[in-house]
């Protein structure tokens, strides 16, 4: 809920809908990406990164545990899939983010590919017929739901801010180890 203050001066709370509280994380994120890209110094980068990093930790949170579930079979279950999966992609990038440094070889790289990747991702949920039109047309109660997200969003953040952003979760990824070996 936003609070804003009317005319007379008093103050009225506003609920965001799901889809305008997500949206309103992806402009952030996006703002976010488009500050690293024009940033040069390190301890700048840094902190933009460790930014990028908690809001997606936590749209992606609120999204796998609030949002999907309350529109599965509303929405296209090949769409729901490839959404799990984007996620998953995106915390692999995270996770290595999380444990690398601004100076680190492919840094720039990986900040780069999962802004790729989240604007693809977004592109998914916010286009004509993906799964925010599909939500809304099957009739789910989108305020109901804004309220919840918000309420959980809000939690994660004092959370997060306190603990440390978790090591991600994936939900559709085995997890495999990998090998690394050096660029060729």
């Amino acid at each position: 809920m936003a609070t804003r203050t009317t005319k007379n001066g008093s103050s009225t709370k506003d609920n965001m809908d799901a889809v305008a509280l997500l949206k309103a994380d992806h402009r952030a994120v996006e703002e976010l990406f488009e500050k690293y890209e024009a940033t040069r110094g390190s301890a700048t980068k840094a902190k933009l990164a460790q930014q990028i990093c908690l809001e997606l930790t936590i749209h992606a949170t609120i999204e796998e545990e609030i949002f999907y579930p309350a529109v599965r079979g509303e929405v296209d279950d090949d769409m729901m899939d490839e959404a799990y999966v984007e996620h998953d992609g995106a915390k692999v990038l995270i996770a290595e983010l999380m444990e690398g440094d601004v100076g680190d070889d492919f840094y720039d790289a990986k900040v780069k590919v999962l802004s790729e990747e989240i604007k693809h991702h977004v592109k998914e949920e916010e286009g004509r017929g993906c799964i925010f039109a599909q939500a809304k047309k099957a009739g789910v109660d989108m305020s109901a739901l804004g309220e919840q997200l918000a309420a959980r969003k809000a939690e994660l953040k004092k959370m997060f801010r306190q603990t440390g952003i978790p090591r991600p979760e994936t939900r559709s990824m085995k997890g495999v180890q990998l090998t690394v070996g050096q660029p060729v």
